[in-house]
């Protein structure tokens, strides 16, 4: 996408990688209209079973560890554990993204997944599974995302091309919310019904067939395939002197990275909001939680329909985010704190949607495994920060002043974000100066 395109004046990038100005209605073809293509047909039904099973997995994950050693520490272990490689090694799985065939790396990923699911349920349905055999499988699931999560986001692009990128952005984004709502419902029911979280993770297992199936039917002839780029040194600092040097990618970024701060800490406060501040029961969490949930979802749908995303809605959807944080914080009933966790997840939603597909559609094609390596690192990286520190506000001045906090920074974190972005590319611009001025040899 151009800098400084206009809603009049929009960029279209052809499947070749070149673009002409053409005049775009901001909602040009409809909410869908990514899947009237037949590879991403194919590829978002996989996605829809996958990540209801995905859901169903991680229900039944933290089910098993409680039922091994009912031990929250454990628990906090366990997940700790799945995001310990991506802080690690995120970024060297987006530098494989780039060097290998995305849908060949896709199909082995998943496979492995798949495996690993299938091995779990085993372990579990003959009462073999000790506590070990789960952090292994966490620590296991954390490194092949590194690879993973990288090279499914920046395979998207290859299969419907630039001007339906944030459309299809959207529309999984949709999906994911979907089955966090429907994914963890019926894996209670499961548990319940089929006495153990054994048979969940053999029907996980089950769930990668749909995906790998449908990555495997895709028309290879339709697909905008990048050239893998060869192995070199110095690969992964290029990508970061890619990001650090160009301000399209650096603002979205790390104003993503400031949001997601605390992102994870707000999705913890709807239960000490529910229990503590309202005093409602287990079934009222529930609500509360389906509320922020919808509201993710409906965000998602309303991403869908616009045909590129665009500074000024980033910001105000951080913006937006900030204040519903804060609202929420503040509200004296319990209806009303339900009615504001709804434009809350529509504004994390849109916040989520717009930089994603900022970032891919300003990135070239053999950079965006890198650089959504980056993007990854970033966005799962602050929850670990973010939220001891908000659970410690939260702890001294009570939930509502942890989640007020929370939105206060948010809103700080917009105004960071931008004083960094200028005062990073400046200094990129002004060491790439001096190094083209440097003599040869010097």
């Amino acid at each position: 996408m151009t800098p400084g395109a206009t809603s009049a004046d929009e960029i279209r990038a052809t499947r070749d990688g070149t673009a002409q100005a053409v005049d775009v209605p901001e909602t040009r073809g409809g909410m869908f209209r990514s899947l009237r293509i037949h590879n991403y047909r194919l590829f978002a039904a996989g996605g829809v079973v996958s990540n209801v099973g995905t859901w169903m997995q991680r229900t039944a994950l933290d089910w098993l560890v409680l039922d091994l050693t009912n031990s929250a520490t454990a628990l906090g272990v366990t997940v700790a554990l799945q995001f310990l490689p991506l802080m690690l090694f995120g970024l060297w799985g987006g530098v494989l993204a780039d060097r290998y065939p995305k849908r060949r790396l896709l199909l082995t990923a998943q496979s492995l997944m798949g495996l690993l699911a299938l091995t779990m349920g085993v372990l579990t349905v003959t009462g073999s599974a000790q506590v070990w055999h789960v952090y292994v499988m966490a620590f296991t699931l954390g490194l092949l995302a590194c690879v993973e999560v990288p090279t499914r986001q920046a395979f998207v692009v290859e299969i419907v091309g630039r001007e339906d990128l944030p459309n299809a952005i959207a529309l999984n984004s949709s999906s994911f919310n979907l089955a966090r709502v429907v994914g963890p419902a019926v894996a209670g029911v499961l548990i319940h019904a089929l006495g153990g979280t054994g048979p969940i993770f053999v029907i996980n297992a089950l769930s990668f067939v749909a995906v790998i199936g449908g990555v495997l039917l895709m028309r290879t002839r339709e697909l905008t395939a990048s050239e893998p780029v060869p192995r070199g040194k110095g690969q992964l600092r290029e990508g970061v002197r890619y990001v650090m040097g160009r301000p399209e990618l650096l603002m979205p970024i790390l104003l993503l990275g400031f949001v997601s701060l605390f992102t994870q800490s707000f999705s913890m406060s709807i239960a000490l909001m529910s229990r503590e501040v309202f005093r409602a029961g287990a079934s009222s969490f529930g609500i509360a939680s389906s509320m922020f949930a919808v509201g993710a979802l409906a965000g998602g749908l309303m991403a869908a329909r616009r045909v590129r995303p665009s500074r000024r809605l980033l910001i105000a959807g951080a913006v937006s985010f900030g204040l519903f944080q804060i609202a929420t914080g503040l509200a004296p009933w319990y209806p009303l704190y339900l009615v504001l966790l709804v434009p809350a997840g529509i504004a994390l939603i849109s916040v989520n949607t717009a930089a994603n597909a900022s970032v891919q559609m300003a990135t070239s094609p053999e950079m965006r495994g890198r650089v959504m390596g980056i993007y990854v690192l970033v966005f799962t990286g602050g929850a670990p920060l973010g939220a001891p520190l908000l659970g410690w506000i939260a702890e001294l001045g009570g939930p509502r002043a942890g989640v007020v906090v929370g939105g206060v920074l948010t809103l700080a974190g917009i105004g960071a974000a931008t004083a960094l972005t200028k005062v990073i590319s400046r200094r990129s611009r002004t060491a790439v100066r001096g190094a083209d001025a440097a003599p040869a040899g010097a």
